[in-house]
């Protein structure tokens, strides 16, 4: 007998964690599978949140681990690295492992209800484009009319907050995801040194097998890295922050509302959605 199954994919950000509190708050009649494609090089704080997520939602948030790591997928891309121009690594490392535990669902015949945490804020970017009539896609933010700091409250109310990498990074995803400014390169080198260093190693491989791209554009993280290049980023930041906060428009009834890296740079529409929600 066919079933409906109800399926809701973590980043380990703010909107999807947002949004499994949300329908387990304002549906919980709808019995939720919860997942998380795990690509391994994800940042410490990330595991650390979804753990205490699974606390506050009462059960496990399943591993949707790939069958080959980034490693291997690197090497059969020629050792480029991914880009904003070839996202393999979105396609392999969470599109694919999704798709082959979804397929076990449709093909027992059963439809698949998938919530994705667009906000009402946001325009809707498809995450996930499937061909397949019982794969649905459902939007509770967009239908909510919840934005930003609306995503916010339902996680300060929870109790659960924000990840702790919101401090000085503006979203989840790969420690050397190519769509983090330069001023979150120098941070990653402050917070995770072994992660940056990883990803100098990954970048003078590729370099060395003629890859195009670097992980932050125009530049390789040893030229970014030195010390005098780092001053220049932060004061180039500072400025940025400077004229986003002129630019702020106060707002009574969400006074505590804060200026995020997104607010700065204008950089949430580029992001990987499968990768960042």
């Amino acid at each position: 007998m066919s079933t409906t199954r109800h399926v809701l994919g973590l980043s380990g950000g703010r909107d999807s964690a947002a949004l499994a509190i949300f329908m387990r708050q304002r549906h919980p009649e709808i019995d939720i599978d919860y997942f998380f494609t795990d690509t391994g090089k994800e940042l410490p704080e990330v595991y650390e949140y979804l753990t205490r997520l699974e606390g506050y939602l009462g059960k496990p948030i399943e591993r949707l681990n790939p069958d080959r790591d980034f490693d291997f997928w690197l090497k059969s891309y020629k050792n480029y690295l991914p880009s904003a121009q070839s996202r393999w690594c979105t396609r392999q490392l969470k599109l694919r492992p999704f798709e082959r535990w979804v397929r076990e669902f449709l093909d027992a015949g059963d439809t698949v209800v998938s919530y994705v945490a667009i906000r009402s804020d946001e325009e809707y970017r498809e995450g996930y484009q499937s061909k397949k009539d019982k794969l649905l896609v459902r939007l509770p933010f967009k239908e909510a009319g919840i934005d930003k700091p609306g995503v916010i409250e339902i996680l300060e109310g929870s109790g659960l907050g924000l990840p702790e990498y919101y401090g000085w990074r503006s979203r989840s995803g790969c420690t050397f995801c190519f769509f983090q400014q330069k001023i979150e390169w120098v941070r990653l080198k402050e917070e995770h040194p072994e992660a940056f260093e990883e990803a100098k190693r990954y970048e003078k491989t590729a370099l060395e097998h003629g890859s195009p791209f670097t992980w932050s554009q125009g530049e390789s993280l040893a030229e970014l890295e030195h010390p005098k290049r780092q001053a220049r980023i932060r004061e180039e930041h500072e400025k940025r922050l400077e004229r986003a906060r002129a630019k702020l428009q106060s707002n009574p009834l969400r006074p505590s509302e804060a200026i995020d890296l997104d607010d700065v740079y204008g950089g949430a529409a580029k992001a990987c959605l499968t990768c960042h929600k």
